[in-house]
């Protein structure tokens, strides 16, 4: 969920909702065959899309969204419960073996730290979900040896499916997809994201330092979606302060799977507390690292 956040009530201020021991995906992690790995990546596809189908349902009777404040200019709905339980439950039935790391309900208590973990942001962008506004989507991560390995994003509104496994391309729809071949500031776009996490004079400074290069910036208040967006060429760039996990771990394999680059956001404990996330296209890399780079700090 893009939308910001009082530091005191989000989850990356608070006390690690992993235990340390398991932050980092513990010893001897037991990396997947590339039969298990599709396999997964087939059940994301599906799965996002039953998710998508639940949300538009509850997205059809705004007055049953339940809608309740969790922070600062950040709210959950019924819908972004009943589509991560939802998710939870046909997991459980088909990777019996595998954990679930969601927004709304935690850490499944059984994770050892070396099975495969799936990272839920049922309705990512839930800001823009309960306001009508058609920038939200579903987005579904799988976690392994240490890294984001297969990730899907499922935006229902613009009946958009993006989709990535290691080793396999990224795709929008079932066709592939790469990322913009621009490498030049002033014809491209970068992605924005801001949480009250951090302080606001970073989220000034990046407008600022992209306008004073004519480079220009979108927020679309879902940093998966903006994520999506690099990895299909729409956006060069995407950037914010400090991120969770379940925002991004999708994105960053589309976004890398597309050609495009990250920073690595799984450092230090990017898995259990969040970190910055810097994504982009290869041609401008060398630009938006040094133009946004100083303004990414260490997750809380």
């Amino acid at each position: 969920m893009e939308a910001g956040r009082s530091k005191a009530e989000d989850p990356g201020a608070r006390d690690c909702i992993i235990p340390r021991c398991l932050a980092h995906a513990g010893d001897a992690p037991r990396p997947m065959t590339p039969d298990q790995l599709d396999a997964r990546l087939r059940f994301a596809v599906a799965a996002a899309h039953r998710a998508g189908e639940t949300a538009l349902a509850h997205a059809r009777d705004p007055a049953g969204l339940g809608t309740v404040s969790k922070g600062v200019q950040d709210v959950v709905t019924a819908a972004d419960k009943a589509v991560e339980q939802a998710l939870r439950r046909e997991i459980a039935e088909a990777f019996p073996g595998d954990a679930v790391l969601g927004e709304e309900e935690g850490l499944s208590s059984e994770w050892d730290g070396r099975a495969p973990l799936w990272i839920l942001d049922p309705i990512d962008g839930t800001a823009n979900f309960a306001r009508r506004l058609p920038l939200w989507c579903v987005s579904i991560g799988v976690y392994s040896d240490g890294d984001a390995v297969c990730g899907v994003i499922h935006n229902p509104m613009a009946g958009e499916t993006h989709a990535a496994a290691r080793g396999r391309g990224a795709t929008m729809n079932g066709k592939p997809i790469r990322v913009s071949q621009a490498t030049l500031p002033e014809h491209s776009r970068i992605g924005l994201g801001f949480s009250y996490r951090r302080e606001r004079k970073l989220h000034v400074a990046a407008v600022d330092r992209l306008l004073a290069r004519q480079c220009e910036y979108s927020r679309l208040g879902s940093g998966a979606l903006g994520m999506a967006h690099v990895a299909d060429g729409r956006f060069e760039g995407y950037f914010e302060p400090h991120i969770n996990s379940w925002d991004v771990a999708a994105g960053l394999v589309i976004v890398r799977e597309a050609g495009g680059f990250t920073n690595d956001f799984f450092a230090r404990d990017g898995l259990t507390r969040g970190n910055p996330i810097l994504a982009g296209a290869p041609g401008l890399r060398e630009f938006l690292e040094s133009t946004l780079g100083d303004l990414m700090e260490p997750g809380i």
